[in-house]
């Protein structure tokens, strides 16, 4: 497997970096405004959620626990929202720093369990996040470093959108998609399928559209600057191949970006089944 995944100081850096990136946008910016990629959403929801997402993660890496839910904090009054964010993202970052990231978390994913995990998740939340302060107050969206946006990509794929729990079972269609990155030597096959299986708590019965991620060889440069594998590779098997700058793919993948920015080759049928593919996982 391609290993896209950063030092851990970097992850930690991250989530200081985006954090405060975004209170500050929303210090100047009026909360009743909408977040465009949040439906229904003010900005004062979206401080709010950070904060909260933030504090579960503070007690999951300094405890190793899931927080009880009698434990979250309750919503901040509008005028402290700010304050409050800024505080949990303090206490998160401090958290993160003082650990290894082998050291044992909570998780909701069977591939976490430790604090690097959950230090790479949380970097990729307050990046998104940020970027949607940045939508609400109409500023100029700022990229982060282009191998940040290439391991958001890896992580949004292996993380969000695949992985089977071990009581489900994932079937593949022999339908493939891949992505590429132009501005970096990333790529990635999506093997789409259905998954299905019980939940042995809730005893819910799943049958979901789905996706599972394999790893494919890249070509050399192209002439034009650009990284890439060869017409006849890029085609490989897949229906459906969508190609970008990282920081595009990861924009585009998370629902905060247009597929205008990006070269599509392939079925538009597809294309939107993948879309509602990737919006359902991240949701």
């Amino acid at each position: 497997m391609t290993d896209h995944r950063l030092d851990h100081p970097v992850y930690v850096a991250t989530v200081r970096r985006e954090s405060e990136r975004l209170v500050e946008v929303l210090r100047g910016t009026d909360l009743t405004a909408p977040v465009p990629a949040c439906d229904g959403w003010t900005a004062a929801d979206l401080v709010h959620h950070l904060t909260e997402v933030q504090d579960s993660w503070v007690h999951a890496v300094t405890t190793g626990t899931e927080r009880p839910e009698e434990a979250a904090p309750p919503r901040a009054a509008d005028d402290a929202l700010l304050t409050a964010a800024a505080a949990a993202g303090t206490a998160l970052v401090q958290a993160l720093a003082e650990r290894s990231p082998g050291d044992p978390s909570w998780s909701w994913h069977e591939d976490g369990g430790t604090v690097g995990w959950a230090a790479r998740r949380q970097a990729h939340e307050a990046l998104v996040h940020r970027v949607d302060a940045e939508l609400a107050a109409g500023v100029e969206v700022t990229p982060p470093p282009v191998e940040l946006a290439v391991d958001g990509v890896d992580e949004l794929l292996r993380v969000m959108v695949d992985g089977v729990p071990s009581w489900g079972t994932f079937t593949p269609d022999g339908v493939a998609v891949r992505l590429e990155c132009t501005n970096a030597d990333a790529a990635w096959r999506l093997d789409l399928g259905r998954f299905t299986g019980t939940g042995p708590e809730s005893g819910r019965a799943f049958d979901l559209d789905a996706a599972a991620v394999s790893d494919v060889e890249r070509g050399a440069a192209r002439s034009d600057g650009t990284v890439g594998a060869d017409d006849a590779d890029v085609a490989d098997d897949a229906a459906l191949v969508v190609r970008g700058r990282a920081w595009d793919l990861d924009r585009w993948l998370w629902g905060r970006g247009g597929v205008e920015a990006l070269e599509v080759r392939g079925d538009a049928a597809l294309l939107a089944r993948l879309r509602e593919l990737v919006t359902e996982a991240t949701q």
